[in-house]
C-alpha cells in the first residue's frame, strides 16, 4: 500500500460515514453514533445536509427503493457529499455478511453506515461513488421510466382483456385506449428531449444498424456512464459480462449477475434486431454457434459485442464505421 493511500485511510478511518434507509416518507439516517429519521422531501434533505456537514461525514450510502432515494442522493450530491447508491441485495448480503439478520429501519441504517465505512477506505473508493447526472438526463430518466411504465400497464390490461367478462371488456377497452394515448405523448416528450439535448449522441447511437430510438434513450438517460468506462466495466455495470464462480481446483461455469435491468431488457431487443440486420454482430453470432455455443449464450455475446461498439462509440465521438468493427468480429 502506498504513502498516499494509507494516508487517505486514516483520513477516512476519522471521519463518520453514513447510512440512510429510504421510504416513501422518510429517511432513516444513521452516522458515527447518531441516529435520526427525516422526512423525504426538501425540507428533510436539508436537514440531513446540515448535520452531515457539521460532522464532517465522508461517504453516504443509501439503498435503492424504487426511485424513493433519488431526489434525496441528488440534494445530498449537491451539497458535495459522496453518495453511494446500492440495490437491495447488496446491503442484504452485507448485513448477513455481518452477522446482522434482523431488519428494521434503524438497523438498516447502521448497516449501510457500516458498508459506507468499508467504502470509504476502499483503495478504489471512486468506482462506488454515485456521479451526479445533469438535469437534463434527470428529466430524460423521468420520461424512459414512465414509458415503461405505461407498457407494463398495456401488457396487464391486454392480459386481462382475454380473459375479461362481456361487461367488463368495455372498460378494459377504454383502458387500453387511454394507454395507448398517453405512450404516445410520452414517446413524442422523448423524442424531443433527445433532439433538444442529446441530438448528437443519439445520432452516434441510431447509426448502428438494430438500435433504435428506445435503445439509444434508455441508454442516454440509465447509462450515463456509456463511453466513460472501459468495455470490460461497463458490460459488469450493465451485467452481460460473464462472471468467475471458481473454487480450489473447480472451475465454475461463467454466469452473467446483476446490472441494470431497464438497460440490459432494451440491449436484448436491440441484439436481436441488430443479429438480423448488422453484418458484424450477424457474423459474430454465426461465429459463435457454430463453434458450438448455446443460443442464450451466443445472444449474450452478442449483447455484450454491441454494448462494448456502443461505448467506444460514445467515448470517441464517432458515428458506425463497419470498415472498423468487422475486424473485431
Amino acid at each position: 500500500m502506498s504513502v498516499h493511500q494509507q494516508g487517505r485511510e486514516t483520513v477516512a478511518a476519522l471521519r463518520p460515514c453514513a447510512g440512510i434507509d429510504v421510504s416513501k416518507a422518510y429517511l432513516d439516517a444513521a452516522w458515527g453514533e447518531r441516529f435520526e429519521r427525516v422526512s423525504n422531501d426538501a425540507d428533510g434533505w436539508d436537514a440531513l445536509v446540515a448535520k452531515f456537514q457539521a460532522d464532517g461525514v465522508d461517504v453516504v450510502v443509501l439503498e435503492a427503493s424504487g426511485g424513493y432515494e433519488n431526489a434525496a442522493a441528488c440534494a445530498l450530491q449537491a451539497a458535495g457529499l459522496a453518495v453511494v447508491v446500492l440495490n437491495p441485495r447488496q446491503a442484504r448480503d452485507f448485513a448477513k455478511a455481518m452477522g446482522q439478520l434482523e431488519k428494521t429501519d434503524r438497523v438498516d441504517a447502521y448497516s449501510l453506515r457500516d458498508f459506507a465505512g468499508v467504502i470509504a477506505r476502499h483503495p478504489q473508493r471512486e468506482r462506488y461513488i454515485r456521479e451526479l447526472p445533469d438535469a437534463q438526463r434527470v428529466h430524460l430518466a423521468a420520461l424512459v421510466m414512465r414509458r415503461r411504465q405505461l407498457l407494463d400497464m398495456r401488457t396487464e390490461e391486454s392480459n386481462r382483456l382475454r380473459t375479461a367478462h362481456q361487461a367488463a371488456r368495455k372498460s378494459v377497452q377504454a383502458m387500453l385506449k387511454a394507454i395507448d394515448k398517453q405512450l404516445v405523448a410520452v414517446e413524442d416528450d422523448i423524442d424531443n428531449h433527445m433532439q433538444q439535448h442529446f441530438k448528437e449522441v443519439r445520432t452516434w447511437l441510431e447509426s448502428v444498424s438494430g438500435v433504435a430510438d428506445v435503445t439509444s434513450s434508455t441508454l442516454v438517460a440509465l447509462l450515463g456512464e456509456l463511453g466513460q468506462l472501459p468495455g470490460r466495466s461497463i458490460a459488469k455495470l450493465v451485467g452481460v459480462a460473464p462472471l468467475a464462480r471458481d473454487s480450489g481446483p473447480r472451475k465454475g461455469t461463467r454466469a452473467i449477475w446483476g446490472g441494470r435491468a431497464e438497460v440490459r431488457a432494451v440491449l436484448y431487443m436491440a441484439t436481436v434486431s441488430a443479429i438480423t440486420h448488422n453484418p458484424v454482430i450477424r457474423e459474430f453470432h454465426q461465429h459463435l454457434i457454430a463453434k458450438g455455443k448455446p443460443k442464450k449464450v451466443a445472444i449474450v455475446a452478442c449483447m455484450r459485442k454491441l454494448l462494448t461498439i456502443l461505448n467506444a462509440m460514445a467515448r470517441d465521438h464517432a458515428a458506425w464505421d463497419e470498415s472498423k468493427h468487422i475486424k473485431t468480429a
